[in-house]
């Protein structure tokens, strides 16, 4: 049994005892309490004190304890990869990948944090002086998804404790090992500064978004979900973040290397299992080139390797539970009945006995009126469509209700202007899929959500500003004094 992480001490949990489960083997990897509204309010009683203290760091004294952690992650990496494989199924050196990319976001933030106070803006006056000083908001509520455990619960920890706010973290409940297991490098922090609670979005992660001792909600997940934890947030009157989800285009221009493109299409739609929030869930190719880019793909995509995370030879993983293969599944059986032409995959693999894979998919014949051009697949299937002209092919990208990411390979430097100016999406990518950049903001338009993660963006959506104005020389009769004067009586 794992235990929770309040105030610099391990916590037994009050609640049910929960499993997490292998989803390479559909073994149980470990067990874990539902926490209880008692165990969340110790948290974030917890949380308020580590502000207290925290607020009370000199920045410079902050900025060296965030590298502290980002040593420590590097230090520990491979016991964090392997616990991130065998509780999501990501392949192992993804995972490598993911702590390093960890490490480098608390470094990122240390120095952003370090350095950011607000600024000195102009004053009405000589004798005055007129600032913008940016101050945390308290207590914020971390709430993290499971595909990329660590890494999307650094992108709100190491801003939000940037900004001088404490956290309490609610991992998925597919997924908490990992963050549990960083809980002693998180104590190089004053004790509260970063608590963990574990459990179900609906008891736990709904007591924390409730809590009043809570300031803040940070959330990545599902539309519905964010739709929800807003709605209460907004009754609070408190501030939210929200990354929702996407359903990514990837447009192919005629002149692109073919090649380079099929696998940069394969890689932006199987990464991890297509379990990616910016996965390429639509493919746009130049109808001149359509056939020729399909055979290419559809190829690349046979030699793909499926199987458990843990095995070097493994390109992809299994999926993280019974009911989103089932989910995913639905869309592409759906498609097929309606019309949708099956090129490879589509079907769960007979080979593994256990586990939750499913084979990666391309399907062609789509129409945009299908659940799978509409609704998030969350999975392994890549819907490809020609298009005639570039301009179309802009127009088919914005045809979603999300606005998350979008990719473009092309030679040709007008399509990139018209593409980037175009496309209603918080990042576009040219020729270099899924890349991020601690620097550069990421966040979408439209029902992905509100507010950006990462960049100096990031740490402002951790921030509220206060405006200072002080007259220093006090003056007897100020411009305003005539009305403050009043007659004798």
């Amino acid at each position: 049994m794992k235990p929770m992480w309040i105030e610099g001490k391990p916590h037994k949990g009050k609640g049910k005892t929960l499993k997490v489960i292998n989803p390479a083997t559909e073994a149980v990897v470990d067990e874990f309490s539902d926490a209880t509204r008692a165990d969340v309010d110790k948290a974030v009683q917890a949380a308020r004190r580590g502000f207290e203290r925290w607020k009370e760091t000199g920045s410079a004294q902050k900025a060296e304890l965030m590298h502290d952690i980002a040593h420590k992650l590097r230090a520990k990496a491979n016991d964090l990869a392997r616990i991130l494989t065998l509780e999501g199924g990501k392949p192992l050196r993804e995972n490598v990948d993911e702590i390093g990319w960890v490490a480098s976001c608390f470094d990122y933030y240390a120095e952003i944090g370090r350095n950011s106070r607000g600024r000195v803006i102009p004053s009405i006056e000589p004798s005055q002086l007129a600032m913008v000083l940016k101050e945390p908001y308290g207590v914020v509520a971390c709430i993290v998804p499971w595909n990329y455990p660590l890494l999307l619960m650094a992108w709100k920890v190491a801003p939000a404790i940037a900004a001088g706010n404490s956290v309490v973290i609610k991992p998925a409940e597919q997924t908490p090992l990992a963050t549990l297991a960083c809980a002693d490098i998180f104590g190089v922090l004053p004790e509260g500064v970063v608590n963990i609670v574990t459990g179900l979005g609906e008891t736990a992660g709904e007591a924390l978004v409730r809590h009043p001792g809570v300031d803040m909600v940070a959330f990545t997940g599902s539309l519905q979900v964010g739709k929800h934890i807003g709605k209460i947030c907004m009754d609070r009157m408190i501030k939210v973040h929200l990354e929702l989800g996407g359903k990514d285009p990837f447009v192919v221009a005629e002149d692109a290397d073919l090649d380079v493109a099929a696998k940069a299409v394969a890689w932006a739609a199987f990464l991890n299992t297509g379990q990616v929030c910016t996965s390429t869930e639509r493919v746009y190719v130049q109808k001149t080139v359509y056939p020729e880019f399909l055979d290419r793909l559809t190829a690349f995509t046979k030699t793909l390797t499926l199987g458990p995370g843990l095995d070097p030879e493994t390109d992809i993983g299994p999926m993280i539970g019974d009911a989103y293969r089932a989910r995913v599944d639905a869309q592409v059986q759906e498609a097929i009945k309606a019309g949708a032409t099956l090129v490879t995959g589509g079907r769960k693999p007979e080979r593994f006995k256990k586990g939750w894979y499913y084979e990666p998919t391309v399907l062609t014949d789509v129409d945009r009126k299908m659940r799978v051009m509409r609704e998030e697949t969350f999975g392994p299937v890549c819907p490809v469509t020609p298009y005639v002209d570039f301009d179309e092919a802009v127009q088919m990208a914005n045809d979603t209700i999300y606005g998350l990411g979008a990719i473009l390979y092309t030679r040709d430097p007008k399509k990139v202007k018209k593409f980037y100016e175009g496309v209603q999406a918080g990042t576009i990518w040219v020729n270099d899929p899924l890349t991020d950049n601690d620097a550069g903001p990421f966040g979408g338009f439209k029902a992905t959500g509100g507010g950006r993660e990462l960049g100096e963006e990031g740490l402002e959506e951790f921030r509220q500003a206060k405006h200072v104005h002080w007259d220093f020389e006090q003056v007897e009769k100020p411009w305003w004094y005539p009305y403050g004067k009043r007659k004798k009586a």
